[in-house]
C-alpha cells in the first residue's frame, strides 16, 4: 500500500487559483440551478437543472454557450427517443432496447464532441423513471434550459475566466530554459558519458512539449477573449506575439537535434566517433555564448528592450561566430565518420546562431507586440 501510495503521489498537485475559482463557481451554480428548479418552482425532476449547471462552467465563456447549445440538443433528443419509444412499445426493457442504440449513435456521430454521452444518458433517466409523459418531458427540457442560463450567467460574470497569463508565463519561459540547457550542454561536454548526453536530449524534448503546450495554451487565450463580458475590465499587458513563438521553436528543434548527436556519439551502440578536443571545446564556448543570447532575450522579454540588452546579445552572438568559424576549420583532414559528426554539429550550431539573430523587424526582438487588448493577467 505504501508503495502504491508513494507511486500515485506525484500525480496529485496542489490546486492552483483558476481550478479552485472555477470548481468553486460550478458548485454555485449547480446550488442555484437546483434553488431556483426544486426549491422555489418545486419542479418535479429539478435534477436536470445543477446537471447542466455543472456542465456549462467551462474553460472560457464561449465554450460554455457553445457547449450549451451542444447539451440541449442531446438532452433534448434523448429525452424525445425514449419517450417515443416508451409511447410506441408500452414496455420499459423493449422502449430500453429501441432507444439506447439510437441515442448511443447519435451521440457517436453527431459534431458535438463529449456532450454526446448526454443523449443516451438522458434517454436512460427518461426510462428509469417513467417520466415520458408529455408535461414531463415539458418540465425535463425547461429545467435543462433553466441550468443552462444559469451556467452561462456564473461563468460569464462570476471572474469569466482569461487564459492569456498562461500563455504569458508559457512563453516567457522559453528563453529561460533554451538558455539553462545550453550552459548544461556548454560546460558538461569536456566529459560527457551516454547518461548526461541522453539527459540534455530529454531536456531538448521537453523544450518541445513545452511548445506544444504553447500552442494549446494560445488557442485557450484567443478563445478566452470571445464573448467575454469581463474583457475589458482585466488588467492589460502586452503579451508576446506568436512570431516569438516561431523563434523559440527553431531553437527547441536546433537544441534537438543537436543533443541526439551528442547522445549517438557517447553511446557504444551508435559507434560514431567523438569529435575532436579542440572542436569540443569550440562548442562549448559557442553554445555558452547562445545561451548569453537567450538570457538577453529573456531580459527583453521581462523589462523591455533597451540598448544594454542589445549590445549584449550581438557580443554573445560574435562570440558564438568566432567559435563556430574555428569549429568549421577543424573539418578539415579528418576521417569520414568524424567529419560526419562534426558536420552534422556544425550545421545544427550554425542555424542555432542564425535562428538567435533574427531581423531587426521580427517579433522576436520585440517580444511584447501582441493582439490589441491583450491581457496578462
Amino acid at each position: 500500500m505504501r508503495a502504491a501510495l508513494t507511486r500515485l503521489a506525484p500525480r496529485f498537485r496542489r490546486p492552483d487559483r483558476y481550478q479552485v475559482v472555477q470548481s468553486l463557481k460550478a458548485a454555485a451554480a449547480a446550488i442555484t440551478a437546483w434553488a431556483l428548479t426544486g426549491w422555489w418552482l418545486e419542479a418535479p425532476m429539478a435534477l436536470m437543472a445543477p446537471w447542466a449547471a455543472v456542465a456549462l462552467v467551462q474553460g472560457t465563456v464561449y465554450r460554455s454557450m457553445r457547449t450549451a447549445t451542444q447539451l440541449i440538443l442531446m438532452i433534448t433528443a434523448g429525452t424525445l427517443l425514449a419517450a417515443g419509444a416508451a409511447a410506441i412499445t408500452g414496455n420499459t426493457m423493449t422502449a430500453v432496447v429501441i432507444a439506447l442504440p439510437l441515442t448511443a449513435l447519435l451521440g457517436n456521430l453527431a459534431p458535438v464532441g463529449g456532450q454526446g454521452l448526454y443523449a443516451p444518458t438522458t434517454a436512460l433517466f427518461v426510462l428509469a423513471y417513467g417520466s415520458h409523459s408529455l408535461p414531463a418531458i415539458g418540465h425535463r427540457l425547461l429545467e435543462t434550459l433553466v441550468g443552462a442560463a444559469v451556467g452561462i450567467a456564473v461563468n460569464a460574470v462570476v471572474l469569466p475566466p482569461v487564459h492569456s497569463l498562461h500563455a504569458g508565463r508559457l512563453a516567457s519561459a522559453l528563453p529561460r530554459d533554451c538558455a539553462r540547457l545550453l550552459r548544461d550542454i556548454g560546460d558538461g561536454l569536456e566529459d560527457y558519458d551516454a547518461q548526461r548526453a541522453e539527459d540534455w536530449n530529454r531536456s531538448a524534448q521537453d523544450l518541445l512539449r513545452s511548445m506544444t503546450e504553447l500552442y494549446v495554451g494560445r488557442r485557450w487565450d484567443s478563445e478566452s477573449f470571445r464573448l467575454n463580458p469581463g474583457r475589458r475590465l482585466r488588467r492589460t499587458t502586452p503579451a508576446p506575439s506568436t512570431a516569438w513563438d516561431v523563434v523559440w521553436a527553431r531553437v527547441s528543434n536546433r537544441l534537438f537535434a543537436l543533443t541526439l548527436t551528442l547522445w549517438e556519439t557517447a553511446s557504444e551502440q551508435r559507434g560514431l566517433p567523438r569529435p575532436p578536443r579542440r572542436a569540443l571545446e569550440e562548442l562549448g564556448l559557442l553554445l555558452s555564448a547562445a545561451a548569453e543570447v537567450c538570457t538577453a532575450a529573456e531580459a527583453v522579454m521581462a523589462h523591455g528592450a533597451d540598448e544594454e540588452q542589445h549590445d549584449r546579445r550581438n557580443a554573445a552572438l560574435a562570440d558564438g561566430h568566432r567559435a563556430l568559424v574555428v569549429m568549421k576549420g577543424q573539418l578539415h583532414g579528418q576521417a569520414p565518420d568524424v567529419g560526419a559528426t562534426l558536420g552534422s554539429l556544425v550545421a545544427d550550431c550554425h542555424a542555432l546562431l542564425d535562428d538567435l539573430a533574427p531581423d531587426e523587424g521580427d517579433a522576436g526582438v520585440s517580444p511584447t507586440r501582441g493582439r490589441e487588448g491583450g491581457s496578462l493577467s
